[in-house]
């Protein structure tokens, strides 16, 4: 079963968090309420870039980790913007947690990308798995 925080409180929320099993089609929906925050808070100059890097760090969830469970956490910071994917996979080696792809390979770029279009991001073990973050400034 997903749970998510309610979308329209009554007072301007600073912090949002769903937690859920992605599939093929949640990018679009964490978009949406992606894009419908930044526009509350006054920061929808930040919505495409966001947005991409969002959609990367679900990709990934999508691709690399069992059972597809993550938790995705939107805050509202005084610099901007940051947004965190936690999920139960470990970050250790051979993990998709790599600074640089292969430019000859299929796949492996989205990392490179979520670095491209953010002004900070990193990825932070956990004892259950790993967080993994980006940071927009305003």
């Amino acid at each position: 079963m997903n749970h998510a925080t309610e979308l329209c409180p009554a007072v301007l929320a600073t912090t949002y968090r769903m937690g859920f099993t992605v599939g093929e089609h949640s990018a679009g929906h964490m978009r949406r309420i992606l894009r419908m925050f930044l526009t509350r808070w006054q920061l929808p100059h930040l919505a495409d870039d966001s947005a991409l890097a969002l959609t990367e760090l679900v990709a990934n969830v999508v691709r690399h980790v069992p059972g597809r469970r993550c938790t995705v956490l939107i805050l509202r910071e005084p610099y901007g913007l940051r947004v965190e994917v936690s999920d139960g996979a470990a970050a250790g080696a051979g993990s998709v947690i790599a600074k640089a792809a292969d430019p000859l390979a299929e796949g492996g770029r989205g990392l490179a990308l979520v670095e491209a279009v953010t002004d900070r991001w990193g990825c932070a073990e956990r004892a259950d798995g790993k967080t993994v973050w980006f940071e927009c400034d305003a």
